[in-house]
């Protein structure tokens, strides 16, 4: 029995140097200016870069110093996350206008199924131009857009164009799309996995798509069989407006290293008041514990407990992530404490998505 082929309308929005374009909105001195949003001091990191700060080579999650280096008249400002927030909400009203299936990954970023929407347009390319240029005119930003048949497509297909402007995938376009992209192109291949594939002979789609599941399991893990399927389309999350968090998480990268578990316990008694806050604003519990540890070395570590019960409860989590602390001794200075509770006691429901084929 023949398996009809079903496609969806899957729009991915990417706002352009979000924060960064934010803050040369609300300073036009700023504007045409190479500004990164975050620290210039020592433990300082980059969390967003203007376009012209990028012609440098500045980009997110480089240090500052390195950054400042780059870019010698690199102005940083302060984020501002609670203004980022409010503009993040205004963006996604207008999401809203066209569908309820909007699935939001960040403050900046945000999955759409349009394949039956409220404005009754069948073509979303169209509906892509529309929403980018009503965050224009209602907010002031640029966004870009990929337009395709599923979320990993749409996401790598956002990027083609960027800043302010999109691309469409037709459904008979994705595999020959997918075979000419360099193979760090593809979302969720990182540094790592782009160096190793390199050395089995893997640059482009093309030369992914002429290995064997066999081959890629052989060598790549699990991973393999998602690399297979992806490089040639088939990619069948759906766009999920109700995301459930797996974990809930707070951190703090210190000023300097610390040496001893002792100094440490204060710090982690702050982040696990965090986290609580953070838990009870969601109505969250978990069960299990989890103490990352990053070192001067830039090493991490993770230390994990599973409780037979759940909580939220600033105490235990302190108590739980100070036995861990003591668990082993470390092998270096640290310079970042962080607590994670997963295990939650969220739950994840299923629902039935009809789909359906159509024209883009």
């Amino acid at each position: 029995m023949e398996t009809e082929v079903v496609y969806r309308k899957i729009i991915h929005v990417d706002m352009d140097a979000f924060y960064a374009s934010v803050e040369q909105m609300d300073n036009p001195e700023l504007k045409g200016k190479p500004l990164a949003v975050g620290g210039s001091e020592i433990r300082g990191v980059v969390s967003a870069a203007s376009y012209e700060a990028r012609k440098f080579g500045v980009r997110s999650a480089m240090s500052g110093v390195q950054a400042a280096k780059n870019c010698p008249d690199l102005i940083f400002v302060r984020p501002r996350f609670d203004r980022y927030k409010e503009i993040s909400k205004q963006i996604r009203k207008i999401f809203l206008d066209y569908t309820d299936l909007v699935e939001p990954l960040s403050l900046d970023e945000a999955y759409l199924d349009v394949t039956q929407n409220k404005k009754g347009n069948p073509s979303a390319t169209l509906i892509a131009q529309e929403i980018r240029q009503r965050i224009f005119n209602e907010v002031g930003l640029t966004a870009s857009a990929g337009i395709s048949v599923n979320k990993f497509v749409a996401k790598i297909a956002s990027d083609y164009n960027k800043p302010n402007g999109q691309k469409t995938v037709n459904p008979n376009e994705v595999e020959a799309f997918l075979e000419q992209l360099d193979i760090k192109k593809f979302y969720g291949i990182g540094k790592v996995t782009k160096e190793k594939m390199y050395q089995h002979g893997i640059f482009t789609g093309k030369d992914l798509k002429s290995k064997t599941k066999e081959y890629l399991e052989q060598h790549f893990g699990k991973s393999g069989g998602f690399y297979y399927n992806i490089v040639r389309g088939n990619h069948y999350s759906e766009v999920k407006p109700n995301r459930v968090s797996k974990s809930v998480a707070a951190e703090h990268t210190f000023n300097e290293n610390l040496t001893s578990e002792i100094f440490m316990l204060d710090k982690l008694e702050r982040i696990a008041s965090e986290l609580e806050n953070r838990l009870k604003r969601y109505n969250i519990s978990g069960k299990t514990v989890t103490l990352k540890i990053k070192y001067s070395d830039f090493t991490t570590q993770t230390r994990s407990k599973t409780l037979p019960y759940f909580i939220a409860d600033k105490g235990l989590l302190f108590e739980t992530a100070k036995e861990l602390l003591y668990q082993e001794r470390m092998k270096e200075s640290v310079r970042l404490l962080g607590i994670s509770l997963n295990n939650l006691n969220t739950e994840v429901k299923k629902t039935v998505v009809v789909q359906l084929r159509f024209e883009f």
